[in-house]
């Protein structure tokens, strides 16, 4: 029990979900490999034939189906404003029952009517379950806004939304009458009182509405399912999960971070005859005891029969690793730098958000001028300020994980991770502190750096003075162990060099003929 409520505050305080060894094991039964370069992108190719053809329709549709939209939310907006009054946007009851079969009902029908005027084609195919049978849905791919078709069918159940939607004029009303689960995203706590608020409702024996949640957490191009978050299994209770297709020639709904912008998408959309969308509403998931104490082996296999029936791989990309690859556009690298599959190598390599992303930002300072945002051996030889020699091949050879003569920022994360942080790393850097300071007057000059690193790459001029200097500021002109120390931490390829010039030493020492 003690080992179960550790998990479980784990899960709960840290901000990265992580599978375990069962988990990854769990990923080997889906029936589709994850040949995936990039979930979060979307390069859509419209023909002449095409363009002109959605010229031409947009020219006389558009218009006409932006006037019918405009109607109806004229209509909509006083049952809006009538269905959220007196509403909490923190409930702590389920609404009365007048406001729940007489303003559900409405505003279902306006929603659907909305749909129906955009052009959206709707088929919806399986049994929805009742709230008794399964409190939560889990819908997959989440690809689009225009998702909220799978909310409108499933009769307007709870979601999980940001709060500042609650503020959107009339958005915000019709949310609101969901008496939805708001998190907000400033505060830090706001991923366990989510999960904290999802358990009181679906444990409670009031009425509340079922709850319908996008586990991806984010917009992907449906090439695949990536990491699901954990909140809706965290309950242990059982999930319905809802497949959302879009089976059309032309794919004009999708929205991801690299692609269409929303407006483009609503044009697009709203310019074609019509547009399909399935909403397959799968049996319901009741977890085994095992799966109720462990929400990550539940949220996987609930993906995996979903991933199945859709035909599509899954991938252990997350929201994570959206903000990487924004994050590396910013820094002028190609975006698909920053798709490392965040989930799987933190869970590997025990590490957290913030450490990968400043990963990112050491990665970006040598490697931004590299064609497709790889380096290899000269590149990686001009930020060390070290020269090319076999010392320096070995480590590069260490980071190229697959051998292709290039790093890529997946193989920098975990050659510094695995490689240049070795358990004994305070150690090294004592022995070479040591071995450096040729006078062992605690400071490390650049001269006997310079003699020390002459010997150990083999390279009599060799000029290690812009090294120094970085080591040690412009205004010093030597180098305490607590310099050298934080010099050496900041940039652990070093670390790892100089444990490979302490093995040369030891070797030469030890090939030394004994003394008589």
């Amino acid at each position: 029990m003690a080992h179960q409520n550790q998990h479980q505050d784990t899960i709960d305080s840290t901000e990265v979900e992580v599978w375990d060894s069962r988990t990854a094991q769990e990923v080997n039964k889906s029936l589709y490999p994850p040949a995936v370069d990039s979930p979060f992108t979307l390069n859509t190719h419209l023909s002449a034939w095409r363009w002109a053809c959605t010229i031409i329709l947009g020219t006389v549709l558009v218009p006409v189906r932006v006037s019918c939209i405009v109607f109806l939310l004229i209509l909509l907006w006083p049952v809006a404003v009538l269905s959220a009054i007196n509403l909490p946007t923190q409930p702590t009851k389920p609404i009365r029952r007048w406001r729940k079969h007489l303003i559900k009902s409405a505003l279902v029908f306006l929603f659907r009517l909305g749909f129906f005027f955009a052009g959206f084609l709707v088929k919806v195919k399986g049994k929805k379950a009742t709230r008794e049978e399964a409190p939560i849905f889990v819908s997959a791919p989440h690809s689009t806004f225009f998702d909220a078709i799978a909310v409108v069918v499933a009769g307007l159940p709870s979601v999980v939304s940001d709060s500042q939607l609650a503020r959107v004029p009339l958005a915000g009303k019709c949310i609101l009458v969901t008496q939805p689960v708001l998190v907000k995203r400033e505060d830090p706590n706001s991923r366990k009182t989510t999960r904290n608020e999802i358990l009181r409702r679906v444990k409670s024996k009031m009425k509340w509405p079922q709850i319908l949640i996008f586990p991806e957490g984010l917009c992907t191009n449906r090439s695949c399912l990536v990491t699901f978050k954990l909140g809706a299994f965290s309950p242990g209770v059982p999930v319905q999960p809802v497949l959302l297709r879009y089976p059309n020639t032309l794919d004009t709904v999708t929205w991801t971070w690299n692609g269409f912008s929303g407006f483009q998408v609503c044009m697009l959309t709203l310019s074609q005859l019509f547009t399909r969308v399935e909403v397959e509403f799968m049996p319901v998931y009741i977890p085994s005891e095992e799966e109720k104490k462990d929400p990550i082996l539940f949220a996987n296999t609930v993906r995996i029969k979903m991933a199945n029936a859709l035909k599509l791989p899954v991938t252990d990309h997350s929201l994570e690793d959206c903000k990487l690859m924004i994050s590396a556009g910013a820094l002028q690298l190609p975006m698909e730098a920053g798709l490392v599959e965040f989930t799987k190598i933190s869970q590997k390599l025990k590490l957290d958000w913030d450490n990968i992303h400043k990963h990112l930002d050491q990665y970006a300072s040598f490697a931004v001028s590299s064609k497709g945002g790889k380096i290899g051996i000269e590149a990686f030889s001009r930020y060390l300020k070290l020269p090319i020699s076999e010392p320096l091949r070995q480590l590069f050879s260490l980071f190229d994980r697959n051998q292709d003569g290039t790093i890529d920022f997946r193989e920098y994360v975990i050659g510094l991770t695995v490689l240049c942080n070795p358990s004994n790393t305070e150690k090294i850097l004592q022995m070479s502190f040591k071995l450096f300071d040729l006078d062992e007057d605690g400071y490390v000059t650049e001269r006997e750096l310079t003699t020390m690193l002459r010997a150990a790459f083999g390279v009599p001029d060799l000029d290690v003075s812009t090294l120094f200097q970085q080591m040690a500021g412009k205004d010093s002109d030597q180098v305490s162990y607590r310099t050298f120390r934080r010099f050496a931490l900041k940039h652990p390829a070093y670390a790892k060099l100089f444990h490979s010039y302490i093995d040369l030493q030891a070797a030469y020492i030890y090939s030394l003929p004994r003394e008589v």
